[in-house]
């Protein structure tokens, strides 16, 4: 059959289709012993959140009034007015920002909001133009890369690479270099960070806030690991409203990945137009997501959750990943690790490797061990000649803790002969 330029391109050999497709070839699979996962994006499976979802499917089935509305009634394409409401109350309670149900529009996942987004604002624009998007700190998460619907929508900057210590580095804007041309029509960064668990500081966000208000564009901020939920956000550091902010929250990684369920939190007219696009591409939202989790947000529930048991879990999880490095890993060897300020990922940097991220990851699908090559995450930079880009791994420690510290030692041994 003959796709077209779109089809062709959307259709081929991307990474986020890779990533998800040896994940669910892994989960899929009756081998023995099973795949070691450290290379998937599924968020832990918390027990005393497994009971929050018992509990709440529970009260939807016993009310036939709530579980006809969830499974046989069209929602409108901006989201349950219901949901809409209690989201806005919670931002206002727990924020203090100026918004209303005015101000949110309910997507099919934080991936489908990005492409939303990313769309809106960049592309042939209405004056003939091409607009772009910038992202201002590389590495980025990897199902960004191919969501524009043109080619070249999207560039990028090298960080700055700060060693804080042994084995230890962390990537900051590089603002001097940062140049705002006319074509870029928005800035997104994501915060933490999906693959490097980096957080940007207040000081970094607030930079960005005001350059996006002095050239009257949007700063795009993906919060799937971030505010108000799920809260996995070890750095203390704040959130940030202003009127060129336009957030994207999801309930992915509060434990809800199979609902496909996010918020878009902007200006009106962003959240209106969000609405518009849900309506011609998928006519209204899935109401499930919205049903289960609309009770915990009305009543401020979702961020005890997320600060009371999520955080919590996380951060033992990765102290657990950290320490099975430092046991595994010889001290010799020349490797860093981002400094981990939230997430549920290490990103590994293997120092002038003489074999690509993608080598590795080859070599180490073949010993049972999945992890996520880092080339896949420096879109925007493929142009340019820089080895940091093939050096780096995604190691995710969000599954069994003793399938992640057999994970680790056998990239000890692939890595460094240990």
């Amino acid at each position: 059959m003959n796709f077209s330029e779109l089809g062709m391109r959307l259709a081929g050999e991307i990474g986020i289709n890779a990533l998800m497709a040896d994940l669910g070839e892994a989960l899929a699979s009756s081998a023995d012993p099973a795949p070691l996962m450290l290379g998937g994006g599924n968020p832990a499976h918390i027990p005393a959140m497994e009971m929050i979802w018992k509990e709440r499917m529970q009260a939807i089935i016993s009310e036939p009034a709530t579980l006809r509305r969830t499974l046989a009634i069209y929602d409108a394409p901006q989201g349950n007015p219901g949901c809409l409401e209690a989201l806005a109350g919670l931002l206002r309670r727990e924020f203090g920002w100026p918004v209303g149900p005015e101000n949110i529009a309910v997507t099919p996942g934080g991936q489908t909001a990005f492409f939303q987004l990313f769309n809106l604002f960049a592309g042939r624009m209405q004056e003939g133009s091409k607009g772009r998007i910038l992202f201002p700190l590389m590495p980025e998460y990897i199902g960004y890369a191919d969501q524009s619907l043109e080619r070249d929508t999207f560039t990028a900057l090298k960080p700055r690479i700060e060693i804080t210590g042994p084995h230890r580095f962390k990537y900051g804007i590089d603002f001097e270099k940062l140049c705002i041309t006319p074509d870029i029509r928005a800035l997104c960064v994501s915060r933490p960070t999906n693959p490097s668990g980096n957080v940007i500081t207040d000081a970094e966000m607030q930079h960005l806030a005001e350059l996006a208000a002095r050239h009257d564009i949007p700063l795009l901020i993906d919060n799937a690991y971030g505010w108000p939920f799920p809260g996995i956000l070890f750095d203390e550091v704040s959130p940030l409203w202003t009127d060129h902010t336009i957030h994207v929250m999801s309930l992915s990684k509060f434990g809800l990945p199979g609902t496909r369920t996010a918020f878009v939190v902007g200006p009106p007219q962003v959240a209106s137009a969000v609405a518009s696009m849900t309506a011609v591409t998928g006519l209204a939202n899935g109401n499930f997501g919205q049903a289960i989790a609309g009770p915990l947000i009305a009543n401020g529930e979702i961020t005890r959750l997320s600060r009371d048991i999520i955080r919590p879990y996380y951060l033992a999880k990765r102290d657990k990943a950290l320490a099975s490095i430092a046991e595994f890993f010889p001290d010799e060897a020349p490797y860093a690790i981002h400094e981990s300020g939230g997430a549920m990922f290490l990103w590994l940097w293997v120092r002038d490797s003489k074999r690509t991220s993608n080598e590795i990851y080859q070599a180490l699908k073949k010993r049972g061990v999945l992890v996520v090559p880092g080339e896949y995450f420096f879109f925007g930079l493929e142009d340019q000649e820089w080895p940091h880009r093939k050096e780096c791994l995604r190691l995710s420690f969000a599954m069994d803790d003793n399938d992640v510290r057999e994970g680790i030692r056998i990239i000890a041994e692939e890595l460094f002969g240990r």
